[in-house]
């Protein structure tokens, strides 16, 4: 078997592989258990490469770095000696020796020896490390992708019976399944490796849903293709069993939501746990430290490195489970109007229809610049109206604002540049390095993401009864529009306010389902994308759609149930957190009024009588060798860091969102620093 290409040079990425695929042949069997699961996984990440190339190159890229970490392992195992760190006759494994010949040689074999087995580790490691990264790569993509899709069948599924109940056939429904990518991302893709197998390579349509049955990485759509298989080879009733699929997928999807919301109760307590570890070590330490046995390396590295490992590791932890919903919530209008997609997409970077021909002619590129000039002008009319769209952009403005503020006060000499100037004025130090730049940062991006989040609530909070009207309007048999104002009369709200918006702009010309885009894509939530899409492509075929407007509601409904369930629960694991940091916070302020200002009243006690007899508060008695300004100024420092990550974890974890934390962490800083201001 030949694995060169036109591209075969050893330095692309083909002849990287070809180099290596010897080797591979020599340790691995090509039709074994091991090589076939890496096929699998590369097929269920779709990455299209043939499965011997892929591990010959990850061969490869594993022999690179273990060379490279042979020999550093060698230098190290030379350098530990060279300079003087470990000497050969303290090196020894016990061996019983009868004469000094033997134990000179083996003396003279101790570095060799150091040095070989160094390279021999090190090389083994970096082979791992290189080889092991490049194979998790496909298992880690197929298992995103299977995440993702098990996320989105429930919608996807009621999107293709609300098609069935429009009257669609089988064919039909699977290629519409396949355009929608745009809202149900890999499930639509699936879909796709369908249709393309039946359009482009000639197999029947049947053979290709069982191919991708096999290949998909997600059991759930997995066992969903092989039954519709069934009722297609045996011809029953498709809209039958799609209807039935869908009761049964929205009921997975909430005991999924449950599941995951017993995890991240789990994790809560465990969070209550090691969040108060580093507080107890601090404790030993200082103790340790007035026993005369401390060291201040690791006190600092508790507070500075420790802290944060925790709060970033259970925030990773946390992740692995509660993720966001999958999609922008962009909706493609399929060509009635692509330029308005773009735009809406790009923001500032795309003015609209003109930059189609920009560069055709000068006039074009004067319309341009003149469009540019019109929406800055309109931006500086009402930033803060872009700020609520675009809450993320307060940084371009804060962020250097906060900078200009930190270099003057360097510059005044009020922010000190060593940390004994945080020893002698911890509370004003830190708040000029760490308080202030938050304030100017984290403000202004949390009161526009919040007011972004009531805007888009103000849409989501309706949706479902309103849904449920326009089914019920259109059961009476009015069409579709007029359905959609008997609801904006009816109704009151913003969702209210914009049916409005699209009756209005049908009235003007604007097609209905160009209307129902253009909406989305103003608030481009991914739940509110995936109701517009089935009513958009239901209502192409028939302005009667009762049936298809009350599946929309009720998947809208079972959202309502599983985000009020998870607000419910996730609720009380925010209240956990923050119970815990101000647990925290109080004890740091006790042992600092209680325990330090006590200390550092009695060491100065004892200075001034001598030290002489009076319990040894002095530099050689106990606790002579505590400084008691560096402990407050550690003690604050560690309050303040564990307030920000006690923040962020508290926001994710309500939301899946690590800006929706920041509020959670303006307000602990702010409490931090008031009880600090007393008790300092």
């Amino acid at each position: 078997m030949s694995l060169d290409t036109d591209a075969g040079g050893f330095g692309s990425t083909q002849g990287f592989a070809d180099a290596f695929y010897p080797l591979f042949q020599r340790v691995f069997d090509e039709d074994g258990d091991f090589v076939g699961g890496v096929d699998e996984k590369l097929t269920a990440a779709r990455m299209n490469q043939p499965v011997e190339l892929y591990v010959s190159r990850a061969m490869g890229v594993g022999v690179l770095v273990g060379v490279v970490l042979w020999v550093v392992g060698m230098l190290l195992g030379w350098g530990v000696f060279a300079l003087g760190l470990v000497t050969a006759e303290s090196v020894g494994l016990g061996i019983p020796v009868d004469s000094a010949e033997t134990a000179a040689l083996l003396e003279s074999l101790t570095v060799p020896a150091a040095v070989v087995s160094g390279g021999v580790v090190f090389g083994s490691i970096g082979f791992g490390l290189g080889f092991g990264t490049l194979l998790a790569i496909p298992y880690q993509r197929a298992d995103a992708r299977k995440r993702e899709i098990n996320m989105l069948l429930a919608d996807a599924v009621s999107f293709m019976y609300a098609l069935s109940v429009g009257g669609l056939n089988q064919l039909e429904i699977l290629e519409a399944m396949a355009k929608a990518d745009d809202t149900y991302g890999e499930v639509a893709k699936e879909f796709q490796s369908i249709v393309q197998e039946t359009s482009y390579f000639g197999t029947d349509y049947r053979n290709a849903v069982r191919q991708q049955a096999i290949e998909t990485p997600s059991e759930d759509l997995a066992q969903f293709l092989t039954d519709m298989l069934s009722i297609i080879n045996s011809g029953g009733d498709m809209e039958r069993f799609l209807y039935d699929k869908k009761e049964k997928h929205l009921r997975t999807a909430k005991q999924q939501q449950e599941l995951t919301l017993e995890t991240l109760e789990l994790f809560g307590e465990m969070y209550m746990t090691l969040s108060l570890f580093p507080l107890l070590l601090i404790i030993i330490l200082v103790i340790m430290s007035m026993l005369g046995q401390g060291q201040d390396f690791l006190l600092t590295a508790t507070v500075y490195l420790l802290t944060p490992l925790i709060g970033v590791g259970f925030l990773v932890l946390v992740s692995t489970v509660k993720r966001d919903e999958p999609g922008d919530g962009y909706l493609d209008p399929g060509g009635v109007d692509d330029h308005f997609a773009e735009a809406q997409r790009g923001g500032l970077r795309h003015l609209g229809l003109v930059e189609v021909f920009t560069g055709d002619l000068s006039v074009f590129d004067r319309i341009r610049s003149r469009e540019g000039n019109f929406r800055t002008r309109e931006l500086l009319k009402a930033p803060h109206v872009f700020f609520r769209d675009n809450p993320m952009f307060t940084l371009v403005l804060t962020v250097p604002a906060s900078l200009v503020l930190l270099g003057f006060a360097v510059a005044a000499g009020d922010a000190p540049l060593s940390f004994q100037g945080f020893v002698d004025n911890p509370v004003w130090s830190t708040f000029v390095w760490v308080y202030m730049p938050a304030y100017v940062t984290l403000v202004p991006l949390v009161f526009f993401y919040e007011w972004h989040q009531i805007r888009r609530s103000g849409i989501t909070n309706k949706l479902s009864d309103n849904l449920r009207k326009l089914s019920s309007a259109n059961d009476t048999g009015q069409t579709l529009l007029e359905s959609i104002r008997t609801t904006a009369d009816t109704s009151s709200g913003k969702l209210a306010e914009e049916f409005d918006v699209m009756y209005a702009k049908v009235n003007y010309g604007m097609s209905l389902r160009e209307a129902l885009v253009e909406f989305n894509n103003k608030y481009h939530i991914p739940r509110l994308a995936r109701t517009v899409k089935l009513i958009s492509e239901a209502q192409q075929a028939s302005s009667q759609i009762t049936d298809v407007l009350t599946t929309a509601a009720q998947a809208s409904e079972n959202q309502d149930d599983i985000d009020r369930e998870r607000k419910s629960r996730s609720r009380m694991q925010v209240a956990i957190i923050l119970m815990t940091y101000l647990t925290l916070l109080a004890v740091m302020a006790i042992l600092k009024l209680r325990f330090l200002d006590v200390l550092a009243g009695l060491t100065a006690q004892a200075g001034s009588t001598g030290g002489g007899g009076g319990g040894g508060l002095g530099s050689g008695g106990f606790a002579g060798g505590v400084n008691v300004d560096r402990l407050s100024v550690l003690f604050f420092h560690a309050v303040t860091i564990q307030a920000v990550l006690s923040g962020v974890i508290a926001g994710y974890i309500r939301s899946a969102d690590l800006v929706s934390g920041m509020k959670f962490v303006v307000i602990l800083l702010s409490v931090a620093l008031g009880v600090w201001v007393v008790v300092a």
